[in-house]
């Protein structure tokens, strides 16, 4: 029997969590598909202890925190999770469409969103031969819990705000960090880079940092105990070894079956204009990582600026002969429904 819903949002991270608090507060109600087991998307699966700088109002939030948040504040909108398993076909149907996932699911849904991050995604490896049969056992794309790391020595792969942001955050509790970049140039926040290097520059030898690639690793005894480093200046070998070594190279994004759903796929990415945030086919939005268009920054904060967006084009979608007028928290009828509040505060 199908599921009839207004809307199935398709990725649970945190912009599909904050698109069904924004439907929620025009009234319109959603259903959410997710691949994974668990609600979050990337910040749960692969940066669950990530600290997140900038997200307004909060100094400092953790990635899971920052999940557990946006349910709470959702929560009122009652969503329905369908978790464990993949959007397969999508059919439009008289304007409405026909919505089929992986375990046989299906809905009839008045309009899509689509915030699935960056799509069925793969931690890009550390390609050095010999180094996968460590994966899982010092070798790590992630951090599940940072206190595995106290008082290790860290080695740490990558230039963008992952890495950074990790180099950062063991710092203060790992015995020494080594950073390895394969550029001069960093991808991440200057200010990160920036700290960085002051770190480095104390000399204290409990944070470095070196330029260069990686042509083979160091094992003993059949464990992983460090890799060599080459210059590209001037071809100088350097030999750094650790107790557990974590690349963050970033995501490889696989679009899945979205990519067969006739939508128009911009270098692996969905082509938005940005008044509603409506993909080519009328009814199907996409918001996030996910998505393309002049001036995109991959922010959480500007994902949520588009399922913002989002919800009001999806709203004139289905509901055209409303008249649209922006509802603030503190004067939106259907928040104060679910929360039984008089809209004062």
């Amino acid at each position: 029997m199908k599921i009839e819903t207004e809307v199935v949002v398709v990725g649970a991270g945190p912009c599909g969590i904050f698109q069904v608090f924004e439907l929620g507060l025009l009234d319109i109600k959603c259903d959410v598909v997710d691949s994974l087991r668990g609600v979050g998307g990337q910040c749960s699966t692969l940066y669950a202890d990530k600290p997140i700088y900038d997200i307004p109002g909060y100094p400092v939030v953790g990635a899971q925190q920052l999940v557990d948040l946006l349910q709470e504040q959702s929560s009122p909108f009652e969503p329905r999770y369908h978790l464990g398993q993949q959007v397969t076909h999508v059919t439009k149907r008289n304007g409405r469409f026909d919505v089929v996932t992986s375990s046989g699911t299906e809905f009839d849904a008045g309009a899509i969103v689509i915030a699935g991050g960056l799509g069925a995604f793969d931690a890009r490896p550390l390609r050095t031969p010999g180094a996968s049969k460590y994966e899982g056992v010092n070798l790590h794309y992630k951090v599940e819990n940072k206190e595995k790391f106290r008082d290790k020595n860290v080695a740490i792969l990558g230039g963008g705000d992952s890495a950074l942001d990790w180099v950062l955050e063991l710092y203060s509790i790992a015995k020494t960090v080594v950073l390895v970049h394969r550029r001069e140039e960093f991808r991440a926040q200057p200010a990160s880079v920036q700290k960085m290097k002051s770190l480095a520059e104390k000399g204290d030898g409990r944070l470095t940092y070196h330029i260069g690639r990686i042509p083979k690793i160091i094992e003993k005894n059949g464990q992983l105990v460090g890799i060599q480093v080459v210059s590209f200046e001037d071809e100088s070998e350097q030999e750094i070894l650790f107790d557990d070594i974590l690349a963050f190279y970033g995501l490889s994004p696989n679009l899945g079956p979205i990519a067969e759903w006739g939508l128009e796929i911009d270098k692996r990415m969905i082509a938005v204009e940005t008044e509603k945030y409506q993909t080519n086919t009328p009814g199907i939005f996409a918001i996030g990582d996910i998505v393309t268009y002049p001036g995109k920054k991959k922010l959480i904060l500007s994902g949520f600026h588009e399922a913002a967006m989002a919800a009001f084009g999806i709203q004139n979608y289905l509901y055209p002969e409303i008249k649209q007028r922006l509802q603030f928290t503190t004067t939106s009828p259907a928040l104060h429904k679910k929360l039984k509040v008089d809209g004062t505060l």
